[in-house]
C-alpha cells in the first residue's frame, strides 16, 4: 500500500484551510494531488523508505499533525493505487485508516455494485446491469470479451482490469495551482442579501489579487452558500475569458448569487473558488475599448503594488468598487 487518499474534515466555514492542509502532506511526499473541496492523494512509495514505514503507519501521523497543528481530523483510504485508495476511504471514517492490501483488492471489490468503480457513469453500470453484471466480482469473471462487446473496446478492457484490483493510475502532483478558494463566513446567521453581495464582493477581490500575485487566470469560477440548517447550494460558471480581473469575477459571482434567487435565506457562510487555473501569460484578453475598464485595471494594479508593499489590509475589501 503506497497511496492514500485523504479526506479532511472540514467545516463549510474553514474550506480555504486546504492549501495548508496539502503542505502537510507534502511534508512527506511531493507527489501529492489535490482534490478539492476538501480531499488529496498522496503517493508515498518514497516516504515509506526514507521514513522506515509503512503507509498505514505514516497515515497515522498525518492525522496526528492535521488534529495537532491545524485542529482538523481526516479520515484516510490507503491502497496500492489511487482507484483503491479512493475507494477504501469510503469505508474509512475519522480517526481510522481503511487500508486494502494488494493481494485482498479483489475480495474487497467483489460485492460492490458495478455503479462503485470510479469511471463508471450511469449509462455504463445501467447497461451492465442489463446483463446481470451488477457486481464486480461479476464483472470480475465475465469474459473480456463479453464486456468488449457491450461497454466497447478499451472501457471493456479497463473495466476488467480495475474490477479485478488492477489499478494503473497514478497520483498527479498538481499542488494548489488548480484551485484557490475565498471565504466569508458571518457572525450570525444573515438575511441581509447587502450584505451577501458584500461578502461576494470582499471574496471576488481577494481571489483577483491572489490569483494576480501567482500569475494565473481561471477559467470556472464556483459559489458555495451555506444556510443555517447546514445545507448548501453550490453553483459554477465558466466564464467568458480565462481571467483574473476582480471586476470580472465580481460579475460572475452576483451573477451565480441572483440566479439562486434567495429570498429570506439565513446564509451562514459564502464562498468563492477559482479553478481551472492557467498561466497568465498563456491567457489572452478580449480588448473592449471601455475607458472604465482600463481605469479599473490600472487601479487594480496599483492595488497589487499596494498590497505586496504594506501587507494585504493597505486596500480595504470594497475599495476598487468605491
Amino acid at each position: 500500500m503506497t497511496i492514500l487518499c485523504v479526506r479532511f474534515q472540514l467545516p463549510p466555514t474553514r474550506e480555504a484551510a486546504l492549501p495548508e492542509l496539502l503542505g502537510l502532506l507534502e511534508e512527506f511526499t511531493p507527489v501529492v494531488e489535490a482534490l478539492p473541496p476538501d480531499r488529496a492523494l498522496a503517493d508515498l512509495r518514497g516516504a515509506e523508505r526514507y521514513f522506515k514505514r509503512d503507509a498505514v503507519e505514516l497515515a497515522s501521523v498525518i492525522r496526528v499533525r492535521a488534529l495537532a497543528l491545524h485542529g482538523v481530523d481526516c479520515a484516510i483510504g490507503a491502497g496500492p493505487g489511487p482507484m483503491l485508495a479512493r475507494m477504501a476511504l469510503k469505508d474509512a471514517r475519522p480517526g481510522v485508516t481503511r487500508s486494502v492490501p494488494g493481494d485482498t483488492a479483489a475480495d474487497f471489490l467483489a460485492g460492490r455494485p458495478v455503479a462503485a468503480l470510479p469511471g463508471v457513469g450511469a449509462a455504463t453500470a445501467r447497461t451492465l446491469c442489463e446483463y446481470g453484471l451488477d457486481t464486480l466480482g461479476r464483472v470480475a469473471t465475465a469474459p473480456l470479451s463479453t464486456l468488449q462487446r457491450l461497454v466497447g473496446a478499451k472501457t471493456g478492457r479497463e473495466l476488467h482490469e480495475k474490477a479485478n484490483g488492477v489499478d494503473r493510475g497514478r497520483v498527479v502532483p498538481n499542488g494548489v495551482s488548480r484551485s484557490l478558494a475565498a471565504e466569508r463566513p458571518f457572525t450570525r446567521d444573515e438575511l441581509d442579501s447587502d450584505r451577501h453581495r458584500r461578502a461576494l464582493l470582499s471574496a471576488a477581490e481577494e481571489l483577483g489579487s491572489r490569483l494576480r500575485a501567482l500569475d494565473k487566470v481561471c477559467r470556472t469560477l464556483t459559489l458555495t452558500v451555506r444556510y443555517a440548517d447546514r445545507t448548501g447550494t453550490t453553483r459554477s460558471r465558466t466564464l467568458g475569458e480565462p481571467t483574473a480581473h476582480s471586476a470580472a469575477l465580481t460579475r460572475a459571482a452576483y451573477g451565480m448569487y441572483e440566479a439562486l434567487g434567495l429570498q429570506r435565506a439565513r446564509v451562514r457562510s459564502i464562498a468563492l473558488r477559482a479553478e481551472g487555473l492557467d498561466p497568465a501569460e498563456h491567457a489572452s484578453h478580449q480588448l473592449t475599448f471601455d475607458p472604465t475598464d482600463d481605469k479599473l485595471r490600472r487601479i487594480e494594479e496599483a492595488a497589487d503594488r499596494a498590497r505586496a508593499r504594506f501587507g494585504p489590509l493597505a486596500v480595504l475589501p470594497g475599495a476598487l468598487a468605491a
